[in-house]
Formats: structure tokens, C-alpha cells, sequence
């Protein structure tokens, strides 16, 4: 057994989650996932995603191009959750004060008094990240990693649930900041939302054409009850086999040609947390390699760097990804549970 798969199996807490607790889970989330669903027309998978990611207590970054419904999952979510969102929408001229807060003289206490930012919320989007200065991207990184903000040398911790869905556009270059790998490190998932089927589109204009919008999206839940969720999902079994699958697939990409850079640990930290979540979403107790292999997309494919060799034959990340996949024995079933 690896160090690495020693610090993974150091990551659970409280006695191991049951059958019935699992399935109870699922059902819980279920109803989450059926009022975004019901405005989130033909995308149940990215939706399944973000459900994952916030009971992961991760952040998640869509990649796609407008107008498919980036921000309407957001908003959609918080509606569901019944917890407060904010959006961001961040432009070459914001500031790192405007997506933090700012410290604010009084003159009749003759003190600084703290006005929080945007991102004091359990949902915040930041639309088009890639649009602001690096300087104002950089404000992220503590409250994304540390769930406190930082202002004069006074720390602010933000609600808890917490998550920071980041939108950016990969058609239109101009005037923007590429996210450097530090920053995109700190996203547990990346993923797009894609065009919907046509059958799904017809429904969205339906619903539309009807008058249904965000704002009709059921509470179905609240804040305290996803607090409860994140600690069930962190009690799911995940045996030392399966941990050493995860840590294998994780080390198989540093030493992939397709690939000059591989993923840091911090990718197989990333397969843990959601493989959990994606275990009690399914009704099961313990982790399975299905669960590693359906996530290893979303959580390595932004932590790799492609050669230019296989990207000037085609390929991408994923591509990469789902060669290491292949690569990887996965241990058999009678060592999972």
C-alpha cells in the first residue's frame, strides 16, 4: 500500500454508512435532483455532477458556450436548496473588494465595519472567470480552499454549504485570462453542459412559451439538511483496494506519453470525496471502480496537461483519461465492499 492510499484511507470519519442510510440518501438527493431536472431540461447527468460536487463540498467549472443554461443550473439549484446565490459577473475591470467585500470607515464608531461581497452565499457564480485580471481571479482561491475570506487581517467565514459554480467560454478569446493550473486546481470537477436533444429542446420551449421560469423551482430542502448529507456521504466505505485503484489511476497519468504533466494528489484526494457521494447517490454503501472510472473525467481532465504531440493528432484530456482507464486494472468485486 502506497503513502498516498495511507493519507486516502485517513479521510473517512464516523462509523461506516449503512444499507438503509445509503438508500435513504439517494432518496433524499432524489428529490433534489428531480425539481432542478424539471427546469434543467435533457440534463440530468451534469446535474447529477453538481449535486455530487456540493455534497463533495467541492467547486465546479462549466466550460461551454452561451446560452445552454449554465447559469439557469445555478440558479436552479439555490431555488431547490432553498439557500441564498449570488452572481458575479466578472469583467477585465472588477475587483478583487467587489467579489470579497470591503472594509468600510464610520465615522460615528470611528471603526472599520466589514461590508461582505458576492461570495458570502451558498451558491455563487461566477460568470465568465476567465474575463477578470488575474489579480481579481486570485480573490477565489482563499475562500474557495480555506471557506473564509480575508479582509485588513480579519478572517470571515462564509455559509456553509459552499460552492463556487464558474462559468467561462472557450469560443470567444479575446479580453480574457486563461485560468492558470493553480486556480483550476481548486475545482473538483470540470465539465460542460452541452447542447440538450431535440426532444428536450422542444420542452424548453414549451416550457417557455408557457410562462415557467427559474423562479418556479421547488424548495425542496434546506441548508441544514445538505450539512447532514455532506457528513453521510463521508462515512461510505471505500476499501483499501479500491483507494489503491484510485491512487494507481491517479499515478498511471504522470508517466502517460499522451500527457506531459499528470495528476497531482490531490486528483486522487478529488476521486475519493466524489466517488463517496456517487456510491450513496446510487443507493450502495461502499465505493465501487465504476464510481472512479464515471468520475475520473470531470476530476483529473482539468488537473493534466496534453502533449502536443497527441493534441495535434486529436485528442484531448478525456481522451487521456479514458486511455489510463483502460490501462488500470480495476480490483475485482469481492474486494470493494
Amino acid at each position: 500500500m502506497t503513502a498516498e492510499t495511507s493519507a486516502l484511507l485517513e479521510q473517512g470519519s464516523g462509523e461506516p454508512l449503512t444499507e438503509p442510510e445509503a438508500q435513504a440518501f439517494a432518496a433524499d438527493v432524489a428529490r433534489i435532483s428531480a425539481a432542478v431536472n424539471g427546469f434543467m431540461q435533457g440534463k440530468a447527468e451534469v446535474v447529477d455532477l453538481a449535486l455530487t460536487c456540493l455534497l463533495a463540498e467541492g467547486h465546479l467549472l462549466l466550460e461551454d458556450v452561451p446560452g445552454v443554461g449554465k447559469t439557469s443550473l445555478a440558479r436552479s439549484l439555490a431555488s431547490a436548496l432553498g439557500a441564498p446565490w449570488q452572481r458575479i459577473q466578472f469583467t477585465p475591470d472588477l475587483l478583487p473588494g467587489d467579489v470579497t467585500g470591503v472594509s468600510v470607515f464610520h465615522q460615528d464608531s470611528s471603526s472599520f465595519v466589514f461590508h461582505p461581497g458576492p461570495v458570502f452565499a451558498n451558491v455563487v457564480l461566477a460568470d465568465e472567470i476567465n474575463r477578470a485580471s488575474p489579480r481579481t481571479q486570485s480573490a477565489l482561491l482563499e475562500v474557495m480552499e480555506e471557506r473564509t475570506v480575508t479582509v485588513d487581517g480579519r478572517s470571515h467565514p462564509v455559509p456553509r454549504p459552499f460552492m463556487v459554480m464558474a462559468t467561462q467560454n472557450p469560443v470567444e478569446m479575446d479580453g480574457t485570462y486563461p485560468l492558470p493550473e493553480a486556480q483550476l486546481d481548486r475545482f473538483l470537477l470540470k465539465s460542460t453542459v452541452g447542447y440538450p436533444d431535440h426532444d428536450a429542446e422542444v420542452r424548453i420551449l414549451a416550457a417557455a412559451h408557457a410562462g415557467s421560469d427559474v423562479g418556479h423551482v421547488p424548495t425542496v430542502t434546506s441548508g441544514q439538511e445538505v450539512a447532514r448529507l455532506v457528513a453521510q456521504a463521508r462515512r461510505t466505505h471505500v476499501s483499501a483496494p479500491v483507494m489503491d485503484y484510485a491512487v494507481s489511476l491517479v499515478a498511471h497519468t504522470r508517466q502517460m506519453p499522451e500527457l506531459r504533466l499528470g495528476s497531482s494528489p490531490r486528483g486522487a484526494l478529488g476521486l475519493l470525496r466524489t466517488s463517496r457521494v456517487r456510491a450513496a447517490l446510487e443507493g450502495r454503501p461502499f465505493v465501487v471502480p465504476s464510481d472512479i472510472q464515471w468520475l475520473a473525467g470531470p476530476v483529473l481532465s482539468h488537473r493534466v496537461l496534453v502533449s502536443s504531440s497527441f493534441e495535434s493528432s486529436g485528442g484531448d484530456a478525456n481522451d487521456a483519461i479514458a486511455r489510463a482507464i483502460e490501462a488500470v486494472a480495476a480490483p475485482p468485486r469481492a474486494g470493494q465492499a
